[in-house]
Order: structure tokens, then C-alpha cells, then sequence
């Protein structure tokens, strides 16, 4: 084998190693906060266990930038933090209004879908944890947000978007993955309190004669679903309203041909033979 082909190789090797340490702490953090049931973490950042989970998942979501940073585009790097800022915007405002969905993982799935898993996967990591700096209720959902990037970017990568009724389907999916995931946080450490509408939801389980874990993984699983559905079809309709030739920026979004597009360089019979670093694995 020539040194050629061993070189990309070993520049991928720490790539990959970052990736899996983010990857592992996040999961590790999400353990922690399952097993724990730290409840002082509702009060704010100021107690240890508040501290061990921001920086659990902080450190976590570095450790992704720092694994796909060399692999991403300028135009990968911007949207990044878009995605952090319209998480937390549009979040804030929807659990302000006490809504039934939460529609936080906007800017985390259009990354995504534009810049692959890890990219989705860093960006959720990142918004829920910079985010319980002032709204401690959304810092130990960062595990599931950084796991609903990652989803969103293997379905982007294997054709979820590529027609806009499959971008629903592929919502609901992973959507109810998120509600499993998010359920027993939400249970053990807030009593599964949650905006007006969700509780709700959880009241109406609970007088049917669920127990509350029961009855907050329902919630989770009907609101959860909901939302993904309506945030990936808004993603779908964003991406698809881009100019072909700003989606072409995102070296993901071409190799892969997340929307069915043809890069003016790919031959008619398949996607470009070279694979760039940046699209491949679950970058």
C-alpha cells in the first residue's frame, strides 16, 4: 500500500478518536444525570452536579468541533453557529408560549442536513449546554439534542430530503427515538415538568392510570414526534428554497446529494468518485 494512500488514513485517525471521545462523554454525561438523578441541577449552573454536566457536555461538543472542524467547509463552519442561535431563539420563544412542541432542533437538523451527522451532532450538543447557562431545564437534554443531529444527518445522508414527503416520515422517526431518550431525564430529575402544553398531555396519561415514567415517555413520544415532523419539514422547505448552488458550498450536502441534485462535475451515472474527507463516515 503507498504512502499515498496511508497519509489520509493517519490524518483521519485523531479526526475519528475526537469524535468518539465527544460522542462517549455526551452518552457517559447523559448516564450521569440518568443514574445520578441530580435534582439541584433545576436550580441553576452553581452546584457540582450542574457543573459536571455542562462540562460533560460542553467538553463533549468540543471534542465533535475539534473532530470535524478539519473536515468542514467555510460555509459549514457558518452555519454552525446559526443553528446554535436559532435553537435557542426559537426554543426559548416556544416554551415561552407554553407550546406542546418544542421546535429547538431547527437550526440542529438544517446543519445536518447541510453539513452532515457529526456537524448536527456538535451543534445539538452545543445549544442545549450553552443554553442551560440561563435555562437550566435545557442542559441535561443536550445528550438527546446532540443524538438528533446525529439522526438527522445519516437521513439527510441516505435520501430523507430528497423528496420533501419523505422529510415527515423521517421526522416522526426520529422524533420518537428523541422522546425515548428524553423521557426518563425529564422524569428523574424535573418530575417530568414541563411547559403547559406538555404537562398536559401528561395529565390526561396520568388519569388514564399510567405511572409517571409511563405517562411522560407517551408525552414524549406523541409531542417529540410532532415536533420532529413540523422541524424537518421547515428544514425541508428552507434547503430546498436555497439556491442549488449555495447548497453546493456544503461539501456534505454535495457528495451525498442530500436533495437528488447533480453537481455540474458528477458524471450521469453517480455520485463524483472522489469522496472528500468531509463526507465521509458520519461527518
Amino acid at each position: 500500500m503507498s504512502s499515498l494512500t496511508l497519509a489520509p488514513t493517519a490524518r483521519q485517525r485523531p479526526r475519528r478518536l475526537l469524535i468518539g471521545l465527544g460522542g462517549a462523554l455526551i452518552a457517559a454525561t447523559y448516564l450521569f444525570l440518568v443514574t445520578v438523578q441530580p435534582v439541584e441541577i433545576a436550580g441553576g449552573v452553581g452546584s457540582a452536579a450542574s457543573l459536571v454536566t455542562l462540562f460533560g457536555f460542553l467538553g463533549g461538543g468540543a471534542l465533535l468541533v475539534g473532530g470535524i472542524l478539519p473536515m468542514l467547509s467555510t460555509s459549514s463552519l457558518v452555519v454552525m453557529p446559526l443553528g446554535i442561535a436559532l435553537n435557542i431563539a426559537i426554543g426559548q420563544i416556544a416554551g415561552s408560549l407554553g407550546m406542546q412542541i418544542y421546535l429547538d432542533a431547527i437550526g440542529t437538523v438544517l446543519v445536518a442536513v447541510l453539513a452532515g451527522p457529526a456537524a448536527g451532532a456538535a451543534t445539538g450538543a452545543l445549544s442545549n449546554a450553552i443554553w442551560g447557562l440561563f435555562n437550566p431545564f435545557a442542559l441535561p437534554f443536550a445528550a438527546g439534542a446532540a443524538l438528533i443531529g446525529l439522526l438527522a444527518g445519516l437521513a439527510a445522508r441516505y435520501g430523507a430530503f430528497r423528496r420533501v414527503y419523505l422529510a415527515p416520515a423521517a421526522g416522526l422517526v426520529v422524533g420518537a427515538v428523541g422522546g425515548l431518550v428524553a423521557a426518563p431525564v425529564a422524569v428523574f430529575m424535573f418530575g417530568a415538568a414541563g411547559t403547559f402544553g406538555t404537562n398536559a398531555i401528561i395529565a390526561v396519561f396520568r388519569s388514564m392510570g399510567d405511572k409517571l415514567l409511563v405517562a411522560a415517555t407517551k408525552q414524549g413520544l406523541l409531542s417529540d414526534s410532532l415536533d420532529k415532523i413540523v422541524v424537518f419539514v421547515i428544514v425541508a422547505l428552507i434547503v430546498y428554497a436555497l439556491p442549488p448552488r449555495a447548497v453546493r458550498q456544503f461539501p456534505f450536502a454535495r457528495t451525498h446529494r442530500v436533495l437528488g441534485q447533480r453537481t455540474a462535475s458528477e458524471p450521469a451515472g453517480g455520485p463524483a468518485a472522489t469522496v472528500r474527507g468531509d463526507g465521509a463516515g458520519i461527518a
